[in-house]
């Protein structure tokens, strides 16, 4: 019996010793990869987003379209993701109308 928790202290020691290594190696690694990675600093100005949330897709949808109406209540995601991709549409023609070059796309959160 001393003998079987003697193996299994050792196994067990071992086992901490080489967890231990791994950690203090991957400390290591975040260290080296946050001092190359330029961190936010006073050099650059901050990069500004727009973000644009339609606050009621659906209602919309039902207003704007007959057949909304219909797919609004079968297919809510499909009928919110055609009213975004609607928008962008009409956002970008008014943009270019007025000659203000934008990036847009679409993120999912």
């Amino acid at each position: 019996m001393n003998t079987l928790l003697l193996v299994l202290s050792l196994i067990l020691a071992i086992v901490s010793g080489w967890l231990f290594w791994r950690v203090h190696r991957q400390q290591k690694v975040i260290e080296a990869a946050l001092s190359e990675s330029y961190g936010p600093d006073n050099t650059r100005d901050p990069e500004m987003i727009l973000t644009l949330r339609v606050r009621d897709p659906i209602a919309l949808a039902k207003r704007e379209s007959k057949s909304a109406r219909v797919l609004a209540d079968r297919l809510p995601v499909m009928v919110k993701r055609l009213v975004y991709q609607e928008v962008m549409k009409e956002l970008e023609m008014e943009l270019a109308e007025r000659e203000i070059d934008v990036e847009m796309k679409l993120e999912y959160r």
